[in-house]
């Protein structure tokens, strides 16, 4: 569980945030400020070349887990691919890290802030920004990847504090508590959705008695529409899907106890499946593809595909098919070839045939973990820092090679790996690790 309660904002954050200030400005008991620490790096700083690495959000560029790379390393090294170099002081959390134009973004705990930072693609924090108070309840740290859209950079703490900062100082453009604003409350491991952009829409989920999904405007953070309730769903810990079908586009996402969709347009809510799982832990992006929609949860509950009918105005869904064992927990699925591969609640590998639901294979592999795709690879990270590359393939599963993250960052390895221009990043706690995966070496 990577996620729990309150929304108020210290007055010494609010002090930061109202003078719009950037790079390494916190409250008294921070852990960092300028000047900031210098990656470890295997080869001299000077020695690396910049990366053209691309992975604006969570998910990355079509928010499906899927890397376009190519040229990768098709096993590794008994200790694992060549580490690039580690960077530290990023704070305690479980976020991912985001990059685009030589930037790569995370989130964590610095003192009592959540703290944004940003990183150049050797591993040199640029700025650290804080956005509201940290959340040192159970699994203290930081839980949504900073989402970066242009010269901006959007990101919702766990209390429900969104912030919109300039990308290339990290200046606050404007603040935003959508549990306050929109009447709900937060949930028990607290809020962990990472934020879509749409067009000129920030898209978040505070759920409660008065709406489901909200659209701010991007540049003001001003409320756009804001959907019916869910009845009275609170939120739950996935993030949300944008897809378009029929002539639609939809907003797709879980609250605590459902799977719902919105229109991404007007902010109608058309449909509530429900959808419960214990503690109401509903974690799982959809995954959406013609016309179909897959959802997970943990503990039993189980996944379900579901058929998306457009019928005029009319917009409703109805169950194709379900696999009791494959409950996906927190740790996210990926849809490569038609087949469907990600770990259940108790640390089972599955993959399944999308269409009909039929079980592929099942193996303990390298244990419960999220999953990112790239080159006819899957790049795994178990909670229990172990990390595999396995050939994507519905005939079995196998693993190629594996190694363990170095012995630095507390709490479970819960953020997710992402594969972009020749690098694995790998964030565990206060480090992030940047390992070259290039065949012929090209990221170093």
């Amino acid at each position: 569980m990577m996620w729990a309660a309150g929304n108020w904002i210290g007055s010494t954050v609010l002090l930061v945030l109202a003078a719009g200030c950037g790079p390494g400005i916190f409250d008294s008991d921070a852990a960092l400020g300028p000047p900031f620490p210098k990656p470890i790096s295997a080869v001299p700083a000077d020695e690396l070349p910049e990366s053209d690495g691309y992975w604006p959000r969570f998910l990355g560029p079509t928010g499906d887990g899927i890397s376009t790379d190519t040229g990768l390393l098709r096993e590794w090294p008994d200790d694992g691919p060549r580490l690039l170099w580690t960077a530290r002081g990023i704070g305690e959390g479980y976020s991912s890290i985001s990059l685009a134009d030589g930037r790569i973004l995370t989130a964590g705990n610095l003192g009592r802030q959540t703290v944004i930072t940003a990183m150049d693609t050797r591993g040199h924090i640029l700025w650290q920004t804080p956005n509201g108070p940290a959340w040192t309840g159970s699994y203290p740290g930081t839980r949504s990847t900073p989402t970066i859209d242009g010269d901006r950079i959007y990101h919702q703490n766990p209390h429900g504090d969104i912030v919109c900062l300039l990308a290339e100082d990290g200046s606050v453009q404007w603040t935003a508590n959508v549990l306050n604003r929109f009447g709900s409350r937060n949930i028990r491991w607290a809020l962990a959705e990472s934020l879509l952009i749409d067009g000129p829409h920030v898209i978040s989920t505070p759920g409660g008695p008065n709406t489901a999904v909200v659209a701010l405007d991007k540049m003001t953070g001003q409320t756009v529409w804001q959907s019916e309730s869910a009845d009275g769903d609170l939120a739950g810990y996935a993030s949300p899907a944008l897809i378009e079908y029929q002539g639609r586009r939809l907003i797709l996402t879980m609250t605590a106890q459902a799977f719902i969709g919105v229109d991404a347009d007007e902010g109608q809510l058309l449909w509530r499946w429900p959808h419960r799982a214990s503690y109401d832990i509903n974690v799982l992006t959809p995954i959406f593809h013609e016309g179909r929609m897959f959802i997970s949860s943990g503990y039993g509950t189980g996944s379900q595909m579901l058929q998306l009918i457009v019928d005029g105005n009319q917009v409703s869904v109805q169950p194709l098919w379900s696999h009791r064992d494959f409950d996906n927990h927190q740790d996210g699925a990926v849809l490569i070839d038609g087949y469907l591969y990600g770990s259940s609640h108790r640390g089972t590998w599955f993959c399944l045939d999308w269409e009909t639901g039929a079980e592929q294979y099942r193996d303990r592999g390298i244990g419960k973990g999220s999953v990112t795709y790239a080159d006819g690879l899957l790049f795994m990270l178990s909670e229990r820092f172990r990390v595999g590359l396995a050939e994507c393939t519905p005939e079995e599963y196998r693993l190629i090679s594996e190694f363990r993250l170095p012995d630095q960052g507390d709490g479970r390895s819960w953020a997710y790996p992402v594969v972009s221009d020749g690098r694995l990043y790998i964030r565990h706690g206060n480090y992030l690790y940047c390992y070259d995966v290039a065949r012929d070496g090209a990221s170093t």
